[in-house]
């Protein structure tokens, strides 16, 4: 017999006519007829190719295949009983659900230690998987549910639904003795620097454009991880977000300078589809990461339209 033509509710007649050993008192216990519960039995019966049950004192008997069958029916009406209220509802106590989540290098290392502090605390069976995609690619992976949030400066992701977290300027970060650090005030002051470029972010290249210093690049690298460690060695310079450079210069050796980039601040946020938007879990830790990491702003709906494709990704 094909799965797909077997009719569930044959199921709960059962399963009901198990538990009571009488056709009559598992009709009521399932709202039905008695007619209609033995109609059901008729069914699965033709089904099955066994009798299933046969009449004793007070009620019926099940056939040794109906005993084998019953310990399949019992288990898949609890999966499916489970599956239906979880669709309901999240505990994230109990959870072990796995979240693929978008995040640039400098968000992983600034956000994702307290996401996973909170985590171990309120939800130690939830599973994440960060990712690292190109700006291009994170629309589709949203779409076809290979990812299920993206966080950062997404402006491309403008159609979908998304929370503001907080604001981002950009700021100057360098070594802490620096010959140059005293005389960084204007953006004429900006031209004695030498630069390195991180191309996982695009705003910095945009701003090192407008200011006319590509010629000031001096290396350009795919992602922050090691702009520490080079800028202590040398006298270079990087245009990065204000609270990882604050992050970066408590370590020591280096310092914030902040400057006339041409940059407006840019919000930080979290992005999802329609698909997730009412998902119990989903919307747990769409919850946690704002309380975590940003502010009261409301969540915004989708927007009808085109997605803007130009853009990269900060923070």
């Amino acid at each position: 017999m094909n799965v797909r033509d077997f009719d569930l509710n044959l199921l709960h007649v059962f399963d009901a006519v198990m538990a009571t050993g009488h056709v009559g008192r598992a009709a009521e216990r399932l709202g039905l007829s008695q007619p209609a519960a033995s109609h059901a039995l008729t069914r699965l019966r033709l089904a099955l190719h066994d009798p299933l049950f046969v009449r004793g004192p007070g009620g019926v008997k099940p056939t040794a295949r109906a005993q084998h069958f019953a310990r399949f029916a019992a288990a898949a009406l609890r999966t499916l009983d489970v599956a239906l209220h979880e669709a309901d509802s999240f505990d994230p106590l109990r959870s072990e659900r796995r979240f693929a989540v978008h995040m640039s290098d400098l968000a992983t290392g600034e956000f994702l230690p307290t996401l996973m502090t909170a985590l171990r605390q309120r939800a130690p069976g939830l599973r994440l998987a960060v990712q690292q995609l190109a700006p291009e690619a994170i629309a589709p992976a949203l779409d076809e549910g290979r990812l299920d949030l993206a966080f950062g400066y997404l402006p491309q992701l403008g159609g979908m639904h998304s929370q503001a977290l907080l604001e981002e300027r950009y700021v100057v970060l360098l070594r802490d003795g620096h010959p140059l650090r005293a005389q960084i005030h204007s953006r004429d002051s900006l031209q004695a620097l030498d630069y390195i470029l991180v191309q996982s972010h695009g705003d910095p290249a945009k701003a090192l454009g407008r200011l006319g210093l590509e010629h000031r690049i001096r290396l350009t690298i795919p992602h922050f991880s090691v702009v520490p460690g080079l800028l202590k060695a040398s006298d270079l310079a990087v245009i990065i977000p204000e609270r990882p450079a604050r992050t970066y210069a408590l370590a020591g050796g280096l310092a914030v300078v902040q400057a006339d980039l041409g940059l407006s601040p840019v919000a930080i946020g979290i992005h999802w589809v329609w698909r997730v938007h009412n998902d119990p879990g989903h919307r747990w830790l769409r919850e946690l990461v704002a309380e975590l990491l940003g502010h009261d702003a409301a969540p915004q709906p989708a927007v009808a339209g085109r997605r803007r494709r130009t853009g990269g990704a900060a923070a």
